[in-house]
Parts: C-alpha cells; structure tokens; sequence
C-alpha cells in the first residue's frame, strides 16, 4: 500500500512538471518570452488571478489555456492525494498493527514477562523463543520496541514499573517474570508490583550488587540472579579447574547452561546492561 501511495505521487509530479513544459513551451510558440512564459503557468494552474501577461486573443491560445488549467490542477491534485493516502495508510497500519498486538497480548496464557530487552533481557528473549516458550516484553526505549519488533517478538512499549503496563502485559495470566533491567531499585519495585499483583507468579530477578539480593527476595523475588557474580565464579572455576569446565561443557545436560553462560560472560565484557 505504502509503493501505491508513492506511485501515485511521483506520477503526479511527473505529470506536472511535464504541464508546465509544455505550457511554457506552447506560450513561448505563441510569441511570449520564456520569463512571460513561466509567469502565465504559475499564475494560471495556481489561480493567482493576476490577470494575463498578455491579452489572449486568439482562441486557440484560450483553448489552450484552459487545458493549462485542467491539467496542472488534476496533476497538483493528484499529488496531494497521493500524501494524503501515505498518511492515511500509515495510520491505517499502526492502527491495526495495534490491534493485531492487543488480541495476541489478550491470548496468551501461562506465558513468560521479560521487563528490559537490553542485553540480558535479548539473551533471554532468544533462549524462550528457541524454547518455544510464549512470552511477551515490556520496554520503554523506542529503539529496544523497533528491535524488537524486527526480531518478530510480541512487545509492549511502556514502563514495566506502572502496574499498567504490567496488567497489559496479561500479569495476571503470566506463569512467570524475569525483571532484567540494568537498575536494581527498579528491578526491586517492579518485583514488588509483581508480587503483589500476582502472588502465584514465579518471578526471576537481575541484581547488579550482591546486596541487592535480600532485597530482591524480601520484595517476593522467587530467584535472583547476579549476572556479575556468575561471570566471576565461572572466570574462577576456568581458572582453578578447567579440566572440569570442560568435562561439564561436553555433557549434554549442561550444555544449554553452559551456552547462556557464555553468552553471558561475552555480553558482560561489554558496557552497560
């Protein structure tokens, strides 16, 4: 829909420019100079009403004056129309884009909230989605919400610390939530929102201080996890008993464990969340 819109528009201004030509032309035939010329067009399609450079006289320069007419104004026409259907379209589409999110959102159950798709927030996202676990995130960052999007995961922009965009999040249907931002007092609130909204829900929590932990806890947290801390434990563990890391990576019960992990500690290296 969006290449009609810009079809009809390019049509039109090529149908346009190609009037003018051609009436700058057929004027400049008629005697005019090419600055009278110009003059008449504009004047002319546009409606200026200014009066004529020159008295027409002759009825074919009046025939063809009104074909002039005629033709610059079903071809500006015709471009406005053609901004006005991508506008149209557009709104059309984000407004069925939207609906189409609310009856998904509306039918899931048993499913999964990630609030945050920062780094952690995407490593989890991925996993669930090989897992073929429903699931559903909150973020408030336009950039996180496109990404998203383009990833093909249900999202719903909003804060994940408003008891609203939780509820619309279907808490009250969810089975579980992970709080993965990269701010403890806002991990902190959100688990304590959580719980109190839904007290069966298990809810899985990020800590970056280890002393965040008893809070987390204490605000109905089912388990935290320090992404920090595991990264140092298992930097410690390939340090003192690589033999055995290795033994563990090539066992198949450990092996999606040990995949997440890794993928932890690589995003861990990086700056930020």
């Amino acid at each position: 829909m969006r290449n009609s819109s810009f079809r009809r528009i390019v049509t039109g201004i090529i149908f346009f420019s190609l009037t003018v030509v051609g009436a700058v032309i057929g004027y400049m035939v008629a005697g005019w100079n090419f600055l009278d010329a110009i003059y008449m067009v504009v004047i002319t399609i546009f409606g200026v009403g200014y009066g004529e450079v020159q008295p027409l006289t002759s009825p074919p320069l009046k025939v063809f004056t009104i074909f002039v007419i005629i033709a610059g104004a079903l071809s500006v026409a015709y471009i406005v129309s053609g901004f006005v259907q991508m506008i149209t379209e557009g709104e059309i589409h984000r407004a069925l884009n939207v609906k189409r999110m609310t009856k998904e959102i509306s039918s899931l159950e048993d499913h999964v909230i990630i609030c945050g798709f920062g780094r952690i927030g995407q490593l989890v996202a991925r996993k669930l989605k090989r897992d073929r676990q429903p699931f559903i995130i909150v973020d408030n960052d336009p950039e996180r919400v496109v990404l998203a999007k383009e990833q093909g995961y249900l999202i719903y922009q909003g804060n994940a610390t408003d008891e609203t965009a939780l509820e619309a999040a279907g808490i009250l249907r969810a089975k579980s939530l992970a709080t993965v931002l990269p701010n403890d007092a806002a991990n902190v609130f959100i688990t304590l929102t959580a719980r109190e909204m839904n007290s069966a829900l298990m809810i899985l929590a990020r800590g970056e201080m280890p002393s965040t932990e008893k809070k987390l806890r204490l605000a109905g947290a089912n388990h935290v996890v320090l992404p920090a801390s595991i990264s140092a434990l298992r930097i410690a563990h390939l340090i003192s008993h690589p033999s055995a890391v290795d033994f563990l990576s090539q066992t198949d019960g450990q092996h999606g464990l040990n995949e997440f992990l890794a993928e932890l500690d690589i995003q861990l290296n990086g700056a930020g969340d």
